[in-house]
């Protein structure tokens, strides 16, 4: 074996011989094939990238954690080598500094970091090797070597659990680094509660946290207590000759929450029944789709990335329903309230696959955003753009309806109306059709403006999206005017050089004009001119009429792909190109899919196919992405892709048809129908599309398979 199934199973070698599974555990089936640390390593290599990283630069791909969660759960528990960084744990470090318990990916979170420590010292942190290390979803486990501690770690959707074997069980203590987390710590409190338990609170993200010993506490002792360079050292009684076990439960509402948090979901269960229910969640889950065929590296990554999909959003309700809301009050509503999806990513697939797997969690994610949006004026937006609009949208589509979609419709007319809100200059955007920006001698990738092209496209959809709801609500009127404000993005596009491009505010067009030069705010949003051309999911027929008609559009997608990428052209999360072409950002992630639309499916098929195989699971461990996974769009982007199903539109209740990695899928449907998907051949280019025996009439397929069930049969040559 090569590559990273070699990688895995030696981790799991290791420890299955030091730390045996209880023997009431099921053997795992689906999550053997997750390997949480893909992501974790960074990616180097300038042929890949487009650029030689520059001196210090460490690249933004993966950022992901290989700590223990559940799906979409508020705790997520995981090694911290380096404060400041995605996720906390970069695979080539080699000092752990904590343990923390909120993740996402973004340099926020990372909260709560607790360490075992030994020997008196107060420089903490401990060297530690990959090969002492395992870890499997819900499941974490390290050897530190500076204090001689094998450390466990599993977790339940508001509660971690610690198990720390102590080589020497005298002098053993317990850190809590609470002047620490990625996101910036405001102040913090920890005290002492009977003979074995502390609790506390973390300003910054505000988590409160009630945590309990199975030792007796000898002594607490606060060093700068509320500052950032504080900590709490926690010294054990010794006599103790088992593990030391330590179970945390948080808040984001109070200490008490936090209290009863962990005695509903842990109490006295042991670290082997916490550690079987977190695989048996995860097993339930990706068993929800399974596949036969494929390599042993195209299974790994895909239940890898099926497993990356469902960590965010993250549950912020307590076991009693209270929450802390957008005005800061502590409220019960009913419902599990969740922190908002990272939209700007998310939208465009991964919010699709959590409607399709936990429609529950889907649910309840847009009651989450409508609170909020009835509290500030506005459903929430993330990072650019307005599309909490598609994912509503999208969702209530597909079927996920029980919520009030009246006003929640109202609210995303205020969003698309209402300056001062989620959508930034809307009110050039009404009257101008588009969005404009300044005339600045010399831009540079960091120029602030207003990203008018991507602001403009982008709107453009968000405007189509709420058209939808306006249609199916018998909304005439706003269905209207949405829809020919959806055509907006073509005002972007200039006829002399084929490319969307930045206008001023007197209409004319922004020059010089260099469409290679990635921009993160000047003109485009973390993209040049090639990688936002051909963004236009709710109107391609209209894009390509732009281009002068198939053969226009098929010459310009062409170029997208084999224009070199011009190496001293550097933006950090504007990397891994095919071309001008970037995988690894999220602006242009629907244009492989374009060729589909003037049937040529077998160029679409050529580049997804290399993408699939090439840009996921890189270098010699197979660990690296070619970009960031963000909150598991890129994680999305394959599972989609693998499977032969792409939400092209998320908006819109159907599917892109490709040719999938697998010779068989099977799919379990969340109200338990079943979609199978056969290619029987070995080519890759499609011939034909049967549906229920049928041939399908061009390449999408309607959500309603996903209520009835049904097959679909791809012809390959």
């Amino acid at each position: 074996m090569r590559g990273p199934l070699r990688k895995i199973v030696g981790i799991a070698a290791v420890f299955f011989v030091a730390i045996p599974l209880a023997k009431s555990q099921p053997k795992p089936v689906y999550t053997k094939f997750v390997n949480t640390f893909i992501g974790t390593a960074p990616l180097n290599d300038p042929k890949i990238l487009g650029y030689e990283l520059p001196k210090g630069w460490r690249s933004w791909a993966g950022l992901t954690f290989p700590g223990s969660s559940v799906p979409n759960a508020m705790v997520q528990l995981s090694p911290m080598t380096a404060y400041g960084s995605g996720a906390g744990y970069q695979y080539e470090d080699s000092v752990i500094l904590g343990f923390t318990h909120t993740n996402k990916g973004h340099w926020n979170l990372c909260n709560i970091p607790i360490l075992p420590v030994s020997g008196g010292s107060d420089k903490f942190g401990s060297r530690f090797s990959h090969k002492k290390e395992s870890s499997a979803p819900g499941f974490y486990q390290v050897y530190l070597d500076d204090y001689h501690v094998d450390v466990r770690l599993t977790s339940t959707l508001r509660s971690g659990y610690h198990q720390y074997k102590f080589q020497n069980n005298t002098n053993r203590q317990v850190l809590f680094d609470l002047g620490k987390a990625n996101s910036r710590v405001s102040t913090w409190n920890i005290k002492q509660v009977g003979d074995n338990a502390v609790e506390g609170f973390q300003g910054g993200e505000n988590v409160y946290f009630y945590a309990v010993l199975n030792t007796k506490i000898a002594k607490l002792v606060n060093t700068d207590e509320g500052k950032r360079t504080g900590y709490s050292l926690i010294t054990l009684a010794d006599g103790g000759t088992g593990p030391v076990e330590l179970k945390i439960g948080l808040s984001f509402v109070s200490a008490e929450n936090a209290k009863q948090n962990l005695e509903t979901e842990i109490g006295g269960k042991s670290f082997e029944a916490i550690r079987s229910a977190a695989t048996q969640t995860w097993e339930k889950l990706l068993s929800s789709i399974q596949v036969k065929g494929g390599t042993a590296k195209q299974k790994q990554m895909f239940y890898s990335c099926l497993y990356r999909s469902f960590l965010w959003p993250a549950l912020r309700s307590d076991v009693n329903g209270e929450f802390t809301d957008a005005k800061k009050n502590v409220v019960k509503t009913g419902f599990n309230y969740y922190t908002e999806p990272s939209l700007w990513d998310t939208y465009r697939n991964k919010d699709v696959l959590l409607g399709l797997v936990s429609p529950q969690v889907t649910l309840d994610v847009i009651k989450s955003m409508k609170d909020v949006g009835e509290k500030k004026g506005f459903i929430p937006t993330f990072f650019h753009g307005d599309h909490g609009a598609s994912s509503i949208a999208g969702a209530y589509l597909r079927g996920i309806d029980d919520f009030d979609i009246k006003a929640t419709y109202q609210i995303l007319l205020r969003n698309a109306n209402v300056e001062g809100g989620a959508r930034p200059y809307v009110k050039e955007y009404i009257e101008k059709g588009y969005i404009s920006d300044p005339d600045i001698p010399n831009p540079q990738v960091e120029t602030k403006a207003k990203a008018g092209v991507s602001k403009t496209l982008e709107y453009s959809y968000d405007d189509y999206s709420v058209a939808q709801i306006a249609k199916k609500l018998g909304d005439t009127a706003n269905y209207r005017i949405l829809m020919a404000r959806s055509k907006n993005y073509k005002n972007m596009f200039d006829p002399a050089t084929r490319f969307m491009r930045g206008r001023l505010e007197n209409g004319e067009w922004i020059k010089p004009f260099n469409p290679q030069f990635p921009y993160y705010e000047y003109m485009y949003r973390e993209a040049n001119a090639w990688q936002v051309s051909f963004f236009a999911p709710h109107d391609m027929p209209g894009l390509i009429q732009l281009y002068g008609g198939p053969k226009g559009f098929e010459s310009k997608l062409d170029s997208l792909f084999t224009l070199p990428w011009n190496p001293t052209y550097i933006a950090r999360n504007v990397e891994t190109m095919i071309g001008q072409y970037c995988q690894g950002n999220q602006p242009d992630h629907e244009a492989p899919f374009a060729y589909i639309f003037i049937n040529k499916p077998e160029k679409s098929q050529k580049i997804l196919d290399h993408i699939m195989n090439d840009l996921y699971g890189i270098g010699d461990e197979g660990l690296e992405l070619s970009g960031m996974d963000d909150a598991g769009e890129m994680s999305a982007w394959y599972v989609f892709s693998s499977l032969g199903l792409y939400p092209f539109s998320a908006t819109d209740p159907e599917y892109i048809v490709t040719a999938p990695l697998f010779d068989e899928v099977k799919w379990r449907t969340s109200n338990g129908k079943f979609i199978t998907i056969t290619k029987p051949g070995k080519g890759r280019a499609i011939t034909s599309v049967n549906v229920n025996g049928k041939k399908l009439k061009g390449y999408f397929v309607k959500h309603d398979l996903f209520k009835q069930g049904g097959n679909i049969a791809i012809v390959t040559k």
